[in-house]
């Protein structure tokens, strides 16, 4: 009980029970999302899996934003995904992916992963491996923002929800999942993000002081650098 107190106020301490919002609690639509994403995560789902619309796409429709695309997130693992699919190839070195080719589309479909041990950064701190496969609620805890982190399911109309996303997108607040420092020395490109989806989104930073000037891991050490600040 305490854990999931502190799961409420601590953005990216992991939840081992997500808050699950049903269909009268959130704007999302079966029909909103594509054939091939609902055709994937219905033929994983029935092969015993997990499946879940993920990321950006459930972001975008809980704005009201049509996404580009749709990923889908599974406990099946690449060796497990593909034979499920007649035209499937599994992708990447350090991100391990199956990318389905269903009707038109490419769908993207990615394993739940955990938090890296040891030895899998490189002497700045960016990860160099990403392959530890994990549970779901430690695949929310290690994506970047926490508007990012939420679960789909198109079947059962649900959006699952371990990381306090559902909150910051409907106040349309940008916050980063874990210390800021670790987060961005792991993948720089977070900064930029962080920009583009504040710009795309509307969204607002959240702070926490801003130092005056920049942080010493900062890869860039600019004064406008996103590392300056303790936000999102």
């Amino acid at each position: 009980m305490i854990r999931r107190l502190l799961a409420r106020f601590v953005p990216g301490l992991r939840s081992s029970e997500p808050g699950v919002y049903g269909p009268d609690e959130h704007p999302v639509r079966p029909e909103q999302v594509s054939a091939g994403a609902r055709q994937v995560t219905r033929r994983l789902k029935e092969a015993g899996f997990k499946a879940f619309v993920v990321g950006g796409a459930v972001r975008d429709l809980m704005l009201g934003i049509r996404p580009k695309d749709f990923d889908i997130a599974t406990d099946a693992h690449p060796e497990q995904v593909k034979p499920l699919f007649r035209r499937a190839f599994v992708i990447g070195r350090r991100f391990r992916l199956v990318h389905v080719h269903a009707g038109g589309e490419v769908v993207e479909v990615s394993t739940f992963r955990a938090a890296q041990a040891d030895g899998a950064a490189d002497e700045h701190g960016r990860l160099i491996s990403d392959n530890v496969y994990g549970t779901q609620g430690e695949d929310a805890a290690r994506r970047d923002f926490t508007i990012n982190a939420l679960y789909y399911d198109p079947e059962t109309n649900e959006v699952w929800d371990y990381v306090g996303g559902v909150k910051d997108v409907r106040a349309r607040r940008l916050k980063l999942i874990g210390p800021p420092v670790t987060r961005y020395r792991e993948d720089p490109v977070r900064m930029l993000r962080a920009v583009r989806l504040a710009a795309k989104l509307g969204c607002r930073r959240r702070s926490r002081g801003c130092p005056g000037r920049p942080r010493p891991c900062c890869p860039c050490r600019s004064p406008c650098c996103c590392c300056r600040r303790r936000c999102c």
